[in-house]
C-alpha cells in the first residue's frame, strides 16, 4: 500500500473517530439529563406507570446505542494503533496475510480481515 493510500485511510479513521466521540458526547449529555428535566418537570417521578415504562425503554435504547458506538470506537482506535505501529503491514489480513482490497478498507477502514476470511468467520459463527 502506498503512502497516499495510507494517508487517506488515516484521515478516514480520524474522521470516524471524531464522529463517534461526538456521538458518544451526545449520549453522555442525554444520560445526565432525563426526559422530564428537558420537559421542564421538576419532579423526577412520572405521573403514570406507562410514562415510567417509556422513560426506562428510552434510557435502555440510548445505553445500547452508546455501548455499540463504544465498541466501534475501540475498533477504530485499534486500527489507528496498527497503522501507526507498523504502516508497512497495515491492510494485511490477520488470518491469511494477504492484502485487503483498498475499496474494502476505504469503506471499512478498521477491517482486519480480507473478504474471504471474513466470510469464513461469518460462516463459522452461523454454524454454532
Amino acid at each position: 500500500m502506498n503512502k497516499k493510500q495510507l494517508a487517506h485511510l488515516e484521515k478516514r479513521l480520524l474522521e470516524e473517530r471524531g464522529r463517534v466521540v461526538k456521538e458518544l458526547g451526545h449520549y453522555g449529555e442525554s444520560f445526565s439529563s432525563t426526559l422530564q428535566e428537558s420537559g421542564g418537570d421538576l419532579s423526577s417521578y412520572s405521573f403514570h406507570m406507562a410514562d415510567q415504562g417509556t422513560d426506562a425503554m428510552e434510557r435502555e435504547k440510548q445505553f445500547l446505542f452508546a455501548s455499540q458506538e463504544g465498541r466501534y470506537l475501540w475498533h477504530v482506535n485499534e486500527a489507528l494503533r496498527r497503522l501507526y505501529k507498523s504502516p508497512k503491514t497495515f491492510g494485511k489480513c490477520h488470518e491469511c496475510n494477504s492484502a485487503i482490497d483498498f475499496d474494502r478498507l476505504d469503506a471499512l477502514p478498521h477491517a482486519r480481515l480480507c473478504i474471504k476470511c471474513k466470510a469464513k468467520e461469518e460462516d463459522e459463527k452461523q454454524r454454532r
